[in-house]
Protein backbone atom coordinates (compact mmCIF):
# COMPACT_ATOMS: atom_id res chain seq x y z
CA UNK A 1 0.00 0.00 0.00
CA UNK A 2 2.86 2.07 0.19
CA UNK A 3 3.98 2.97 -3.18
CA UNK A 4 7.21 0.89 -2.50
CA UNK A 5 5.15 -2.43 -2.68
CA UNK A 6 2.94 -2.49 0.68
CA UNK A 7 -0.60 -3.02 -0.82
CA UNK A 8 -2.32 -0.50 -3.21
CA UNK A 9 -5.36 1.55 -1.90
CA UNK A 10 -5.89 3.49 -5.05
CA UNK A 11 -9.41 3.03 -6.69
CA UNK A 12 -9.73 0.30 -9.47
CA UNK A 13 -12.90 -0.52 -10.51
CA UNK A 14 -16.42 -1.11 -9.49
CA UNK A 15 -18.01 -4.19 -8.20
CA UNK A 16 -19.77 -6.55 -10.65
CA UNK A 17 -22.88 -6.81 -8.66
CA UNK A 18 -25.62 -3.93 -8.44
CA UNK A 19 -25.36 -2.12 -5.08
CA UNK A 20 -27.51 -2.76 -2.24
CA UNK A 21 -30.31 0.09 -1.00
CA UNK A 22 -28.82 2.91 0.55
CA UNK A 23 -29.70 4.67 3.93
CA UNK A 24 -30.93 8.45 2.71
CA UNK A 25 -27.69 10.16 4.43
CA UNK A 26 -25.30 7.92 1.94
CA UNK A 27 -27.37 9.05 -1.22
CA UNK A 28 -27.39 12.77 -0.12
CA UNK A 29 -23.29 12.27 0.17
CA UNK A 30 -23.32 10.32 -2.88
CA UNK A 31 -25.85 13.09 -4.96
CA UNK A 32 -23.29 15.55 -4.29
CA UNK A 33 -20.41 14.57 -6.68
CA UNK A 34 -21.95 12.14 -8.92
CA UNK A 35 -24.48 12.27 -11.93
CA UNK A 36 -27.82 10.14 -11.67
CA UNK A 37 -26.48 7.86 -14.19
CA UNK A 38 -22.03 7.63 -15.02
CA UNK A 39 -20.73 6.64 -17.78
CA UNK A 40 -19.46 2.87 -17.33
CA UNK A 41 -22.34 2.48 -15.04
CA UNK A 42 -25.81 1.20 -16.06
CA UNK A 43 -27.81 2.66 -12.63
CA UNK A 44 -26.02 5.34 -10.41
CA UNK A 45 -23.13 4.48 -7.97
CA UNK A 46 -24.06 4.61 -3.97
CA UNK A 47 -21.15 4.59 -2.00
CA UNK A 48 -20.92 1.97 0.95
CA UNK A 49 -22.03 3.30 4.33
CA UNK A 50 -20.68 1.08 6.81
CA UNK A 51 -21.73 1.59 10.65
CA UNK A 52 -23.76 4.87 9.72
CA UNK A 53 -21.02 6.62 7.75
CA UNK A 54 -20.04 6.39 4.10
CA UNK A 55 -17.11 4.13 3.68
CA UNK A 56 -14.77 6.95 1.86
CA UNK A 57 -15.20 8.99 4.90
CA UNK A 58 -14.08 7.09 6.95
CA UNK A 59 -11.42 6.43 5.41
CA UNK A 60 -10.32 9.93 4.99
CA UNK A 61 -10.85 10.60 8.43
CA UNK A 62 -8.01 8.36 9.46
CA UNK A 63 -5.62 8.61 6.41
CA UNK A 64 -2.16 9.11 8.97
CA UNK A 65 -3.43 6.76 11.61
CA UNK A 66 -4.11 4.11 9.14
CA UNK A 67 -1.15 4.65 7.00
CA UNK A 68 1.10 4.69 10.19
CA UNK A 69 -0.60 1.16 10.86
CA UNK A 70 -0.08 -0.02 7.55
CA UNK A 71 3.35 0.21 8.19
CA UNK A 72 4.04 -1.18 11.36
CA UNK A 73 1.63 -4.71 10.48
CA UNK A 74 4.14 -4.26 7.51
CA UNK A 75 7.56 -4.75 9.03
CA UNK A 76 5.55 -6.71 11.92
CA UNK A 77 4.13 -9.56 9.42
CA UNK A 78 6.74 -8.84 6.61
CA UNK A 79 10.45 -9.11 8.01
CA UNK A 80 12.04 -8.31 5.43
CA UNK A 81 11.36 -4.71 5.09
CA UNK A 82 13.35 -4.24 7.70
CA UNK A 83 16.01 -3.84 5.40
CA UNK A 84 14.87 -0.75 4.46
CA UNK A 85 16.47 2.47 6.05
CA UNK A 86 14.33 3.82 8.49
CA UNK A 87 13.87 7.19 6.66
CA UNK A 88 12.37 5.59 3.54
CA UNK A 89 9.95 3.88 5.93
CA UNK A 90 8.83 6.89 7.61
CA UNK A 91 9.25 8.51 4.52
CA UNK A 92 8.72 7.63 1.29
CA UNK A 93 6.43 4.61 2.33
CA UNK A 94 4.44 6.70 4.69
CA UNK A 95 3.42 8.98 2.05
CA UNK A 96 2.74 7.05 -0.24
CA UNK A 97 0.85 4.88 1.50
CA UNK A 98 -1.49 8.22 2.78
CA UNK A 99 -1.78 8.69 -0.76
CA UNK A 100 -3.04 5.08 -1.63
CA UNK A 101 -5.53 5.03 0.80
CA UNK A 102 -6.88 8.78 -0.57
CA UNK A 103 -7.15 6.99 -3.99
CA UNK A 104 -8.91 4.16 -2.74
CA UNK A 105 -11.38 6.23 -0.63
CA UNK A 106 -11.74 8.12 -4.27
CA UNK A 107 -12.65 4.43 -5.80
CA UNK A 108 -15.03 4.69 -2.74
CA UNK A 109 -17.03 7.71 -3.57
CA UNK A 110 -17.17 7.07 -7.32
CA UNK A 111 -16.80 3.38 -8.20
CA UNK A 112 -14.94 4.22 -11.43
CA UNK A 113 -11.56 2.56 -12.31
CA UNK A 114 -8.14 4.65 -11.08
CA UNK A 115 -6.34 6.43 -13.62
CA UNK A 116 -3.44 4.31 -15.09
CA UNK A 117 -0.90 6.80 -13.61
CA UNK A 118 -2.05 5.18 -10.64
CA UNK A 119 -0.43 1.74 -11.44
CA UNK A 120 1.96 3.10 -13.19
CA UNK A 121 3.57 3.78 -9.79
CA UNK A 122 2.97 0.61 -8.57
CA UNK A 123 4.96 -0.49 -11.09
CA UNK A 124 7.96 1.56 -10.76
CA UNK A 125 7.96 0.65 -7.13
CA UNK A 126 7.49 -2.69 -7.81
CA UNK A 127 10.87 -2.48 -10.33
CA UNK A 128 12.59 -0.91 -7.55
CA UNK A 129 12.24 -3.12 -4.97
CA UNK A 130 13.24 -6.06 -7.40
CA UNK A 131 16.22 -4.08 -7.79
CA UNK A 132 16.80 -3.75 -3.70
CA UNK A 133 16.90 -7.34 -3.66
CA UNK A 134 13.76 -8.07 -1.60
CA UNK A 135 12.09 -11.12 -3.17
CA UNK A 136 8.75 -11.30 -4.81
CA UNK A 137 6.17 -13.13 -2.23
CA UNK A 138 7.20 -10.13 -0.29
CA UNK A 139 6.65 -7.67 -2.38
CA UNK A 140 3.05 -9.18 -3.09
CA UNK A 141 2.19 -10.04 0.63
CA UNK A 142 2.66 -6.16 0.97
CA UNK A 143 -0.16 -5.61 -0.88
CA UNK A 144 -2.24 -7.98 0.27
CA UNK A 145 -1.72 -6.82 3.93
CA UNK A 146 -2.64 -3.51 3.55
CA UNK A 147 -5.87 -3.97 2.13
CA UNK A 148 -6.72 -6.11 4.56
CA UNK A 149 -6.02 -2.96 7.12
CA UNK A 150 -7.75 -0.65 5.19
CA UNK A 151 -10.93 -3.75 5.14
CA UNK A 152 -10.75 -3.76 9.03
CA UNK A 153 -10.11 -0.32 9.73
CA UNK A 154 -13.21 0.65 7.82
CA UNK A 155 -15.38 -2.00 9.16
CA UNK A 156 -14.19 -2.52 12.80
CA UNK A 157 -17.79 -0.49 13.47
CA UNK A 158 -20.22 -1.81 11.16
CA UNK A 159 -23.70 -2.56 12.16
CA UNK A 160 -26.08 -5.76 11.87
CA UNK A 161 -27.66 -4.37 8.74
CA UNK A 162 -24.76 -3.55 7.04
CA UNK A 163 -24.05 -6.32 5.36
CA UNK A 164 -25.25 -5.66 2.13
CA UNK A 165 -22.84 -2.49 1.70
CA UNK A 166 -20.03 -4.86 3.28
CA UNK A 167 -20.62 -7.07 0.31
CA UNK A 168 -19.84 -4.37 -2.38
CA UNK A 169 -16.68 -2.58 -0.10
CA UNK A 170 -15.26 -6.26 -0.47
CA UNK A 171 -16.02 -6.83 -4.15
CA UNK A 172 -14.33 -3.46 -4.81
CA UNK A 173 -11.35 -4.32 -2.45
CA UNK A 174 -11.24 -7.51 -4.40
CA UNK A 175 -10.93 -5.59 -7.62
CA UNK A 176 -8.79 -3.29 -6.10
CA UNK A 177 -6.20 -5.92 -5.19
CA UNK A 178 -6.18 -8.01 -8.21
CA UNK A 179 -5.29 -4.81 -10.19
CA UNK A 180 -2.34 -4.02 -8.23
CA UNK A 181 -0.59 -7.11 -7.98
CA UNK A 182 -1.09 -7.38 -11.09
CA UNK A 183 0.92 -4.22 -12.13
CA UNK A 184 3.40 -5.05 -8.86
CA UNK A 185 3.87 -8.35 -10.27
CA UNK A 186 4.79 -6.89 -14.01
CA UNK A 187 6.85 -4.41 -12.27
CA UNK A 188 9.11 -7.28 -10.62
CA UNK A 189 9.90 -8.12 -13.36
CA UNK A 190 11.05 -5.23 -15.39
CA UNK A 191 13.38 -4.08 -12.79
CA UNK A 192 14.68 -7.89 -12.58
CA UNK A 193 14.98 -7.42 -16.69
CA UNK A 194 16.21 -3.78 -16.07
CA UNK A 195 20.33 -4.63 -16.16
CA UNK A 196 19.78 -6.58 -19.62
CA UNK A 197 17.82 -4.63 -21.80
CA UNK A 198 18.24 -3.62 -25.15
CA UNK A 199 19.44 -0.16 -24.18
CA UNK A 200 21.92 -0.76 -21.74
CA UNK A 201 23.17 -3.16 -22.98
CA UNK A 202 23.68 -1.44 -26.31
CA UNK A 203 25.13 1.57 -23.99
CA UNK A 204 27.64 -0.82 -22.04
CA UNK A 205 28.88 -1.87 -25.62
CA UNK A 206 29.78 1.57 -26.46
CA UNK A 207 31.19 2.05 -23.45
CA UNK A 208 33.52 -1.18 -23.94
CA UNK A 209 34.69 0.09 -27.55
CA UNK A 210 35.56 3.13 -26.24
CA UNK A 211 37.62 1.90 -23.34
CA UNK A 212 39.28 -0.78 -25.80
CA UNK A 213 40.53 1.83 -28.20
CA UNK A 214 38.48 0.15 -31.14
CA UNK A 215 35.96 2.31 -33.55
CA UNK A 216 33.16 2.88 -31.82
CA UNK A 217 30.61 4.76 -34.44
CA UNK A 218 28.70 1.05 -34.65
CA UNK A 219 28.87 0.85 -31.27
CA UNK A 220 27.35 4.42 -31.21
CA UNK A 221 24.54 4.16 -33.85
CA UNK A 222 23.54 0.83 -32.03
CA UNK A 223 22.87 2.69 -28.86
CA UNK A 224 21.14 5.45 -30.77
CA UNK A 225 23.53 8.22 -30.57
CA UNK A 226 26.42 9.43 -32.25
CA UNK A 227 30.23 10.00 -30.69
CA UNK A 228 30.62 13.13 -29.36
CA UNK A 229 33.68 15.37 -30.15
CA UNK A 230 35.42 14.54 -26.47
CA UNK A 231 34.67 12.78 -23.57
CA UNK A 232 35.00 13.92 -19.86
CA UNK A 233 36.76 10.71 -18.36
CA UNK A 234 36.07 10.79 -14.38
CA UNK A 235 37.13 7.72 -12.19
CA UNK A 236 35.25 7.90 -9.17
CA UNK A 237 35.32 7.02 -5.11
CA UNK A 238 31.79 6.68 -3.68
CA UNK A 239 32.58 6.86 0.71
CA UNK A 240 30.07 4.10 2.16
CA UNK A 241 26.71 5.65 3.41
CA UNK A 242 26.07 5.60 7.04
CA UNK A 243 23.06 2.98 6.80
CA UNK A 244 25.49 0.72 5.16
CA UNK A 245 27.34 0.31 8.69
CA UNK A 246 23.63 0.29 10.38
CA UNK A 247 22.67 -2.46 12.85
CA UNK A 248 19.28 -4.06 11.33
CA UNK A 249 19.85 -2.32 8.17
CA UNK A 250 20.72 -4.86 5.27
CA UNK A 251 24.21 -3.22 3.82
CA UNK A 252 23.17 -4.50 0.00
CA UNK A 253 20.63 -3.03 0.04
CA UNK A 254 21.70 0.51 1.44
CA UNK A 255 24.48 0.84 -0.95
CA UNK A 256 21.93 -0.25 -3.65
CA UNK A 257 19.85 2.54 -3.22
CA UNK A 258 22.97 5.15 -2.69
CA UNK A 259 24.21 4.08 -6.06
CA UNK A 260 20.59 4.68 -7.13
CA UNK A 261 20.06 7.98 -5.72
CA UNK A 262 24.03 8.73 -7.41
CA UNK A 263 22.78 7.57 -10.52
CA UNK A 264 19.27 9.00 -10.91
CA UNK A 265 20.95 12.68 -10.21
CA UNK A 266 24.03 12.03 -12.93
CA UNK A 267 21.00 11.20 -15.31
CA UNK A 268 18.90 14.52 -14.69
CA UNK A 269 22.25 16.41 -15.08
CA UNK A 270 23.38 14.90 -17.69
CA UNK A 271 19.95 14.51 -19.62
CA UNK A 272 21.45 10.73 -19.67
CA UNK A 273 24.04 11.02 -22.26
CA UNK A 274 26.52 9.95 -19.90
CA UNK A 275 28.09 6.11 -19.95
CA UNK A 276 29.21 4.23 -16.49
CA UNK A 277 29.85 1.67 -15.00
CA UNK A 278 29.49 1.72 -11.21
CA UNK A 279 29.35 -0.12 -8.52
CA UNK A 280 28.04 0.84 -4.81
CA UNK A 281 31.98 1.78 -3.93
CA UNK A 282 33.01 3.82 -7.43
CA UNK A 283 33.56 2.99 -11.22
CA UNK A 284 34.09 5.02 -14.30
CA UNK A 285 32.02 8.07 -16.03
CA UNK A 286 32.17 9.02 -19.56
CA UNK A 287 30.13 12.77 -20.14
CA UNK A 288 30.15 13.98 -23.79
CA UNK A 289 32.21 17.26 -24.19
CA UNK A 290 30.47 19.74 -26.87
CA UNK A 291 34.17 20.75 -28.10
CA UNK A 292 36.91 18.39 -28.38
CA UNK A 293 39.99 18.70 -26.26
CA UNK A 294 42.97 20.80 -27.49
CA UNK A 295 45.36 18.09 -28.67
CA UNK A 296 48.44 21.21 -27.57
CA UNK A 297 50.85 20.08 -30.74
CA UNK A 298 51.86 16.32 -31.40
CA UNK A 299 53.27 15.43 -27.75
CA UNK A 300 52.73 11.93 -27.58
CA UNK A 301 52.87 12.17 -23.88
CA UNK A 302 49.14 11.31 -22.42
CA UNK A 303 48.89 13.81 -19.91
CA UNK A 304 49.59 16.19 -22.51
CA UNK A 305 47.10 14.78 -25.32
CA UNK A 306 44.38 13.85 -22.96
CA UNK A 307 43.93 16.94 -20.21
CA UNK A 308 43.52 19.72 -21.86
CA UNK A 309 40.14 20.46 -22.82
CA UNK A 310 39.08 23.35 -24.99
CA UNK A 311 35.69 24.28 -23.18
CA UNK A 312 36.72 25.64 -20.01
CA UNK A 313 33.08 26.01 -19.03
CA UNK A 314 32.67 22.33 -19.02
CA UNK A 315 34.67 21.56 -15.88
CA UNK A 316 32.69 23.61 -13.58
CA UNK A 317 29.18 22.06 -14.51
CA UNK A 318 30.85 19.01 -14.17
CA UNK A 319 32.27 19.71 -10.83
CA UNK A 320 28.56 21.13 -10.00
CA UNK A 321 27.26 17.59 -11.15
CA UNK A 322 29.45 15.60 -9.59
CA UNK A 323 28.59 17.74 -6.34
CA UNK A 324 24.98 17.39 -6.64
CA UNK A 325 25.20 13.29 -7.47
CA UNK A 326 27.12 13.30 -4.46
CA UNK A 327 24.50 14.80 -2.25
CA UNK A 328 21.56 12.81 -3.70
CA UNK A 329 23.55 9.76 -2.71
CA UNK A 330 24.36 11.13 0.52
CA UNK A 331 27.86 10.35 0.48
CA UNK A 332 31.12 12.36 -0.40
CA UNK A 333 32.63 11.61 -4.04
CA UNK A 334 36.08 11.64 -4.75
CA UNK A 335 37.17 11.98 -8.82
CA UNK A 336 40.18 12.24 -11.23
CA UNK A 337 39.14 13.36 -14.37
CA UNK A 338 40.88 14.05 -17.96
CA UNK A 339 39.57 14.54 -21.42
CA UNK A 340 39.85 13.12 -24.62
CA UNK A 341 38.75 12.76 -27.95
CA UNK A 342 36.72 9.45 -28.68
CA UNK A 343 39.98 7.47 -30.04
CA UNK A 344 41.94 8.61 -26.85
CA UNK A 345 39.57 7.20 -23.89
CA UNK A 346 41.56 4.35 -22.65
CA UNK A 347 44.82 6.96 -22.17
CA UNK A 348 42.33 9.41 -20.80
CA UNK A 349 40.88 6.53 -18.26
CA UNK A 350 44.59 5.78 -17.20
CA UNK A 351 45.63 9.35 -16.44
CA UNK A 352 42.11 10.37 -14.37
CA UNK A 353 42.78 6.63 -12.22
CA UNK A 354 46.11 8.32 -11.59
CA UNK A 355 44.78 11.62 -10.89
CA UNK A 356 42.37 9.86 -8.28
CA UNK A 357 45.00 7.49 -6.70
CA UNK A 358 47.15 10.33 -5.76
CA UNK A 359 43.60 12.68 -4.71
CA UNK A 360 43.30 10.14 -2.54
CA UNK A 361 46.79 9.32 -1.56
CA UNK A 362 47.25 12.79 -0.40
CA UNK A 363 44.33 13.70 1.25
CA UNK A 364 42.22 15.77 -1.08
CA UNK A 365 38.70 16.86 -0.58
CA UNK A 366 35.57 15.40 -2.03
CA UNK A 367 35.15 16.60 -5.52
CA UNK A 368 36.49 16.86 -8.84
CA UNK A 369 40.25 16.85 -9.50
CA UNK A 370 42.43 17.11 -12.67
CA UNK A 371 45.87 16.92 -13.34
CA UNK A 372 46.15 20.29 -12.86
CA UNK A 373 45.25 19.89 -9.38
CA UNK A 374 47.92 17.51 -8.26
CA UNK A 375 50.61 18.50 -10.40
CA UNK A 376 53.12 18.40 -7.95
CA UNK A 377 52.14 15.85 -6.04
CA UNK A 378 51.90 14.17 -9.62
CA UNK A 379 55.49 14.76 -10.58
CA UNK A 380 56.88 13.79 -6.78
CA UNK A 381 54.73 10.20 -6.98
CA UNK A 382 55.88 9.10 -10.68
CA UNK A 383 58.68 6.35 -10.37
CA UNK A 384 62.09 7.41 -10.83
CA UNK A 385 65.85 7.25 -8.97
CA UNK A 386 64.93 10.44 -7.48
CA UNK A 387 61.97 9.30 -6.09
CA UNK A 388 63.37 6.69 -4.06
CA UNK A 389 66.10 9.06 -2.75
CA UNK A 390 63.79 11.40 -1.45
CA UNK A 391 61.55 9.20 0.49
CA UNK A 392 65.06 8.25 2.12
CA UNK A 393 65.25 12.03 3.42
CA UNK A 394 62.59 11.12 6.34
CA UNK A 395 63.38 7.43 7.20
CA UNK A 396 65.15 8.49 10.48
CA UNK A 397 61.55 9.41 11.42
CA UNK A 398 60.23 5.65 10.83
CA UNK A 399 60.52 4.57 14.16
CA UNK A 400 58.74 7.87 15.80
CA UNK A 401 55.65 7.75 14.08
CA UNK A 402 54.68 10.57 16.01
CA UNK A 403 57.29 12.68 14.79
CA UNK A 404 55.96 12.18 10.84
CA UNK A 405 52.36 12.29 11.96
CA UNK A 406 53.46 15.56 13.12
CA UNK A 407 55.14 16.82 10.12
CA UNK A 408 52.51 15.93 7.89
CA UNK A 409 50.12 18.08 9.90
CA UNK A 410 52.33 20.77 10.23
CA UNK A 411 52.91 21.30 6.63
CA UNK A 412 49.33 20.75 6.00
CA UNK A 413 48.22 23.57 8.48
CA UNK A 414 50.55 26.25 6.73
CA UNK A 415 53.62 25.76 9.09
CA UNK A 416 51.00 26.84 11.94
CA UNK A 417 52.62 25.68 15.21
CA UNK A 418 48.92 26.33 17.13
CA UNK A 419 46.59 25.32 14.54
CA UNK A 420 49.25 21.95 14.13
CA UNK A 421 48.76 21.80 18.28
CA UNK A 422 45.36 22.02 17.62
CA UNK A 423 44.85 19.27 15.26
CA UNK A 424 46.81 17.05 17.31
CA UNK A 425 45.42 17.99 20.92
CA UNK A 426 48.96 19.03 21.88
CA UNK A 427 50.29 21.71 23.72
CA UNK A 428 52.44 24.11 21.46
CA UNK A 429 55.75 23.69 23.18
CA UNK A 430 55.29 19.78 22.48
CA UNK A 431 54.67 20.52 18.95
CA UNK A 432 58.02 23.05 19.14
CA UNK A 433 59.83 19.96 20.67
CA UNK A 434 58.79 17.03 18.20
CA UNK A 435 60.04 20.11 15.30
CA UNK A 436 63.33 20.28 16.74
CA UNK A 437 63.62 16.45 16.80
CA UNK A 438 63.09 15.95 13.66
CA UNK A 439 65.91 18.69 12.44
CA UNK A 440 67.92 16.75 14.28
CA UNK A 441 66.73 13.42 12.98
CA UNK A 442 66.59 14.50 9.46
CA UNK A 443 69.12 17.54 8.85
CA UNK A 444 65.72 19.74 7.54
CA UNK A 445 64.21 21.85 9.54
CA UNK A 446 60.88 22.56 8.85
CA UNK A 447 61.37 26.69 10.28
CA UNK A 448 63.46 26.89 6.95
CA UNK A 449 62.04 28.27 3.65
CA UNK A 450 64.24 26.07 1.50
CA UNK A 451 64.15 22.65 4.16
CA UNK A 452 60.14 22.95 3.11
CA UNK A 453 60.35 22.18 -0.53
CA UNK A 454 62.25 19.24 0.10
CA UNK A 455 60.29 18.44 2.96
CA UNK A 456 57.15 18.58 0.58
CA UNK A 457 58.41 16.37 -1.91
CA UNK A 458 59.72 13.86 0.27
CA UNK A 459 56.37 13.16 1.93
CA UNK A 460 55.14 13.05 -1.39
CA UNK A 461 58.15 10.37 -2.41
CA UNK A 462 57.26 8.35 0.58
CA UNK A 463 53.52 8.14 0.22
CA UNK A 464 53.88 7.18 -3.81
CA UNK A 465 56.86 4.43 -2.18
CA UNK A 466 54.43 3.12 0.02
CA UNK A 467 51.73 0.14 -0.85
CA UNK A 468 48.98 1.24 -2.94
CA UNK A 469 46.16 2.59 -1.43
CA UNK A 470 43.10 0.64 -1.65
CA UNK A 471 41.84 0.99 -4.83
CA UNK A 472 38.09 1.46 -4.25
CA UNK A 473 36.94 0.96 -8.12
Amino acid sequence: MTGHNAPHCSPTGRPADTPAQLPADALAHRAADTPAETAGHPSPWHVPVIGGLPADQRLLSGVRELAATVVAALLERVPVYHRLPREQLTGELTRDTERRIRGLAHAVRTGLPAPAEEFTAVREAAARRAEEGLPLDAVLLAHHLGLEVCWEFVTRDAHAGDAADLLVLNRLLLDQLRRATTAAGAGYLDGQRSAGDRSSTARQSLLTALLAGTPAEEAAARAGTELPPGYAVLCLSLADHPDEHSPGIDPAVAARRKLRRFGAELDHRTRRSALSALTPSGGLLLVPLPTPPDRAGESTDRTDRTDRDGDETAWPLLAATLAAAARAAGVPVLAGAAAAVPAEVPDAAALAYEVLDVARAFGRPPGLHRLDDVLLEYQLTRPSQARARLAALLEPLTDGGELLTTLRTHLAGGLNRRHTASALHLHPNTVDYRLRRIAVLTGLDPARPADVLRITAAIAARTAEQPDPARRL
